[in-house]
Formats: structure tokens, sequence, C-alpha cells
């Protein structure tokens, strides 16, 4: 966690971390600037999985969210996730764990999906990435990538 990515948050309505936070010092330091949903992912410990589910499921401003962090992507979804997307597509399907930022509309399931890449000093991706955009009556829009500057971890 740095202060880049703390300001930018502050800038946000909410914070919707798709997984893999780490520490939990992460979540407690982006609730202190903005009101979290956070799901884990395949890093984090059994302090992380105790406090936040594998899975979120809720609307926002009129839009049906599922985030999750092993969710695969168009064409290629994850076993466990393909059968409710197939009878239950969400308007906004989230997911982390590639490292790699992709947002793209799913025309099979009718719906946009989008993977922040990652944000974090660590792991194996170049460029460290967060998406910003707003939900409103229904609407998604005014998607940003923003980024942070090279990994060095």
């Amino acid at each position: 966690m740095d202060d880049i990515i703390l300001k930018h948050a502050a800038l946000c309505d909410e914070v919707w971390h798709a997984g893999d936070v780490g520490d939990i010092s992460v979540l407690e330091k982006l609730q202190e600037v903005k009101t979290t949903i956070a799901v884990f992912g395949n890093i984090d410990d059994s302090t992380v999985r105790k406090l936040i589910p594998e899975h979120q499921i809720f609307t926002s401003e009129g839009v049906q969210v599922w985030m999750t962090h092993i969710g695969g992507k168009p064409g290629n979804y994850a076993t466990p996730v393909r059968a409710q997307l197939k009878t239950n597509p969400p308007a906004l399907f989230i997911c982390g764990h590639s490292h790699i930022c992709s947002v793209q509309f799913d025309k099979t399931h009718n719906m946009l999906y989008m993977n922040p890449g990652a944000a974090g000093k660590h792991g194996f991706h170049h460029m460290r990435t967060m998406l910003r955009f707003q939900v409103d009556r229904g609407k998604i829009s005014g998607l940003e990538v923003i980024e942070l500057g090279k990994r060095t971890g």
C-alpha cells in the first residue's frame, strides 16, 4: 500500500478490491479512506479470508455487480462461475487474479467484464494499474485506467 493508491481511492465514493489483499493492513488503510467492498484472493491468508468473502454480489446504483478473484475472462471463465454466469449474469463482472488490466463487453452474457490488473508492488505484472468509473442510474460510464507506475518488487 502506498500513498498514490490512497490518493486515488480518496477520489472515489467506494473502493472495490478484487482480491489478493495480501495483508489485512491494506484493507484497514483503504477503509480509513473510503467504504471498501473486497473479496479474498488466492494469496490471502486465513486472517483475510475470515473478514471478507470469496464472492461479493451486490447492486450499486441500479447495476448488478458480481466481484470475485478467480473468475477467468470472456470466452474462458473459471469452472466455478460458469454455470451462474450462464443462468444469472450480472451487468458487471469484476475479477482479479491475472494481473492483466482488461475491460471488455461480453456479448454472450450481455455483461461488462473488468479486471483492474494489479496495484501492488509485488507480483509478475510490469505496470501497476487501477480502474475508476462511475455507476449512476443503471449505467456505467467514465471508465479510466489509472497507471500507478512500474512494479518495484
